[in-house]
């Protein structure tokens, strides 16, 4: 009995460490931490929706200034909007990525949407300043977003609820559809309005070339359009997810956690 007793202590003091060493290896945990508790990470929101607001008054001032190359024509004296994705770019979710981490879990599409529903996502520091700016400055605020068409609702609940800008007249929040290319929405848009800026945390967030685009056509990309990063395209950090992380496995979803990691680990450049 006592050696069964031994046992068992032993198993279980080995199962706790292992637990133990995969939460601390999970690939989220710095990213989370990062977003959540460094000075930086506030300091670096802060500081890129600082010179958006410097770049709003340039892009009023010049009636030839738009941001989006789906727009054409006679769009001069159109009224002026911003296009603004909304998940780590006006809306902070790593409570939910936090979740993930701490249950052991991956992240899917129904869970997310769970996390939807709660709407209590945070802010972004720096947006919620941006945004009610530049709407008092006749800017209408466009909110381009990946989640569903069902998840609508909700993050009109939680914008709102944090005091973003909302039209009545003119519906704001544009979901998925068919795509996750946001190029035909920006075009909807562009019809009716001078965009003055893309604000995102992911490229496609700016320009169609980028979505599901391989590593190096990313980065062709950035070359080709260096001159809009900052002043017409304005990208936000986030180390947790998103396309620069999917065009390691080439969007190869289905590929298990595993074989996801061990391509992450050929990537690295010593």
């Amino acid at each position: 009995m006592k050696k069964i007793t031994f046992l068992l202590v032993v198993f279980l003091a080995l199962f706790s460490c292992q637990k133990t060493d995969s939460e601390e290896t999970n690939p989220l945990l710095n990213a989370v931490l990062y977003m959540q508790q460094s000075a930086e990470y506030k300091a670096l929101t802060l500081q890129i929706y600082n010179n958006a607001a410097i770049h709003l008054e340039r892009a009023l001032a010049d009636k030839n200034w738009t941001a989006a190359t789906e727009q054409n024509g006679d769009y001069q004296n159109l009224p002026p909007a911003v296009i603004l994705d909304v998940d780590e770019t006006v809306l902070d979710n790593s409570a939910y990525e936090a979740q993930l981490i701490n249950s052991g879990r991956s992240y899917t599409s129904e869970s997310f949407a769970a996390w939807c529903k709660e709407a209590r996502a945070g802010i972004v520091p720096g947006a919620l300043k941006f945004c009610t700016a530049a709407r008092k400055k006749g800017v209408t605020i466009f909110y381009v977003t990946n989640r569903g068409n069902a998840q609508k609702e909700d993050t009109r609940k939680n914008l709102r609820r944090l005091g973003f800008p909302l039209e009545k007249e003119i519906e704001t929040i544009l979901p998925r559809t068919d795509s996750s290319d946001k190029g035909k929405r920006r075009a909807e848009i562009a019809k009716r309005f001078r965009i003055l800026l893309l604000i995102g945390d992911n490229a496609g967030d700016c320009f169609s070339g980028f979505t599901h685009a391989s590593q190096v056509k990313r980065d062709s990309l950035v070359r080709v359009y260096q001159s809009h990063w900052g002043s017409k395209w304005i990208i936000l950090p986030n180390p947790s997810y998103g396309d620069w992380e999917s065009a390691l496995f080439d969007y190869n979803y289905k590929l298990p956690q595993s074989e996801k990691l061990k391509i992450k680990r050929s990537r690295l450049v010593e």
